[in-house]
C-alpha cells in the first residue's frame, strides 16, 4: 500500500511525523491500528555527517599531537589556568596523554591524566551509541545522559581537580 503525507487539517486524524496526515494511496486516512513506519526526511549520508565530522576531528587532532611532541617547548601554548594560578586543571596532561597513546605507551599515558585515561572507553561507548542510534534514526537514550549521572560526573571532575593539586597526591599531577 502506498502512503503519502499531506498537512493534517483535522484534529483527531492519524498523523505522522511533524503533524503530517498519513494517508493511503487513495487519499483516505489510515486507521490508527495500521502499521505506520517512521519516515526519515534525511538521507543516510546526512544522518551520520556529525559523527563523521567528530571522528575526523578527533583523528586529525590525534595525528597532530602524534607528530608534534607536546613535551617539547614551543609546539603548543601552555595551560592558561596553570600559568595564572600555578595549579593543574583537570585537563592538564591531555595532549601528552594522547601523544603517549599514539606511540603505544599506555602506562605513561595513564600517568599524565588518569581521569581522562579512564574516561576514554566511556567516550568511545557513547560515540558508538550515538552513531548506531543516528544510523537507525532513533534518539539516543542512555543512563549515562541522565541528570544525576551528569552531576556526579561534574562532582568527580571537581574532586579530581582539587586532589591532584594536593601535596600528598603528586601521582595525579601530570
Amino acid at each position: 500500500m502506498w502512503r503519502s503525507f499531506a498537512p493534517s487539517s483535522a484534529r483527531g486524524t492519524p498523523s505522522g511525523p511533524f503533524g503530517a496526515l498519513v494517508t493511503s494511496w487513495t487519499g483516505e486516512p489510515l486507521a490508527y491500528a495500521e502499521n505506520v513506519t517512521r519516515v526519515s526526511y534525511r538521507s543516510p549520508g546526512r544522518t551520520l555527517l556529525p559523527q563523521g565530522l567528530v571522528l575526523g576531528g578527533v583523528a586529525a587532532g590525534a595525528l597532530l599531537v602524534a607528530f608534534r611532541d607536546p613535551n617539547e617547548a614551543g609546539h603548543y601554548p601552555s595551560c592558561p589556568f596553570l600559568a595564572i594560578t600555578g595549579y593543574y586543571c583537570p585537563g592538564c596532561g591531555m595532549m601528552r596523554l594522547v601523544h603517549a597513546l599514539t606511540h603505544g605507551d599506555v602506562g605513561t599515558a595513564f600517568g599524565f591524566n588518569p581521569l581522562v585515561f579512564l574516561l576514554l572507553p566511556v567516550l568511545g561507548y557513547l560515540f558508538v551509541r550515538w552513531t548506531v542510534s543516528s544510523a537507525r534514526g532513533l534518539p539516543m537514550r542512555s543512563a549515562i545522559l541522565r541528570p544525576a549521572v551528569a552531576y556526579s560526573f561534574v562532582g568527580v571532575v571537581a574532586v579530581f581537580w582539587v586532589v591532584r593539586n594536593l601535596p600528598f597526591a603528586e601521582a595525579l599531577a601530570p
